[in-house]
């Protein structure tokens, strides 16, 4: 089985307890271990694929938390730095009545910004992988070049790489994405998934058939929109899909993403990698089909790791 790398940010999801307008009595805030590349990674780890997770956490109480919370799901910390140069980033997540999150950030500074090349583990892509990135690990220049140089490294290395767009504007400075940035690591990806609203906002002007032509022409390999509750469609060269997921009541939607992308890349994984793996059209449907019940359990419950589906949770 293929191993899983997830690289980018931990953070804490502190989550309010208030759901939609509400203001009624006082708010308080749930600890949850999060940050999009470590659910990824946990959510490989809880489907039984080989994971890893490369970050920097701060040398406090909120870095020992997730460090705990990561091993605990069996996640592979030996690709994990510790820093008191700055502290673990925080997240508090507000939900409206369906479950939607905004996001107040407390990063920068922060500890997982501070990761670099040299702390990669020795042999980290000595063996077939699959590499999982985001784009909020592009926020800062040196993080950016971190990132970028990773990607390129496991290519250079035959490793599969996933890149989730992620966009989360409020990390940005002045809340600007650099659309030039983040299209450089989506052009460095094999596999690319972005939602509706990321793709309208990343292509501008540009016709969607064109835009997403522009990406499989610099070699992504497999482009993967997902929609909310809407179908799910990949689309290649040559090839189109489209997956319906389950229709199911959400109560937070803060993994439902990560769940997906994990449980897509946990199916890659168990097939193995293959240099057709783009190809296999009933493989990939299969893949998004349990993509998809992975993403619609994470959302009918509350926070991040806790929320991602093990394989008993989905044969329930």
């Amino acid at each position: 089985m293929t191993p899983v790398i997830a690289f980018g940010e931990a953070l804490v999801d502190m989550l309010s307890s208030r759901l939609g307008e509400t203001r009624d009595g006082p708010e308080t805030f749930t600890p949850y271990a999060g940050g999009a590349p470590a659910n990824v990674a946990v959510a490989c780890a809880r489907l039984g694929v080989p994971s890893r997770f490369l970050g920097m956490l701060g040398d406090d109480h909120f870095g020992d938390f997730i460090a705990g919370e990561l091993a605990g799901h069996g996640v592979d910390l030996s690709g994990v730095a510790r820093t008191r140069e700055a502290r673990t980033a925080l997240a508090f997540v507000s939900r409206d009545a369906q479950g939607e999150r905004t996001f107040d950030f407390y990063r920068p500074p922060a500890a997982d910004l501070l990761y670099r090349l040299e702390h990669l583990p020795a042999g980290v892509f000595a063996e077939p992988a699959i590499l999982h990135l985001c784009s909020n690990s592009l926020t800062e220049p040196a993080i950016a070049e971190t990132t970028l140089a990773m990607a390129e490294t496991a290519t250079r290395a035959g490793c599969l790489v996933s890149v989730d767009a992620n966009l989360r504007h409020n990390l940005w400075p002045d809340d600007q994405v650099d659309i030039g940035l983040v299209t450089r690591l989506l052009d460095a990806a094999d596999l690319l998934k972005l939602s509706r609203e990321e793709l309208d906002f990343l292509r501008g002007d540009h016709p969607e058939a064109t835009w997403l032509a522009e990406r499989l022409a610099a070699g992504v390999r497999l482009a993967v929109i997902t929609d909310g509750g809407g179908a799910v469609r990949a689309e290649g060269v040559g090839m189109s899909l489209a997956v319906t997921p389950p229709s199911v009541q959400a109560v937070d939607t803060t993994a439902g993403g990560d769940a997906f992308i994990g449980g897509l890349l946990a199916s890659l994984a168990e097939a193995g990698l293959h240099e057709d793996w783009h190809r296999d059209t009933e493989r990939l449907e299969a893949a998004l089909a349990f993509a998809c019940r992975c993403g619609a359990h994470a959302v009918t419950r509350p926070g991040s790791y806790v929320a991602l589906p093990t394989r008993d949770d989905l044969s329930a």
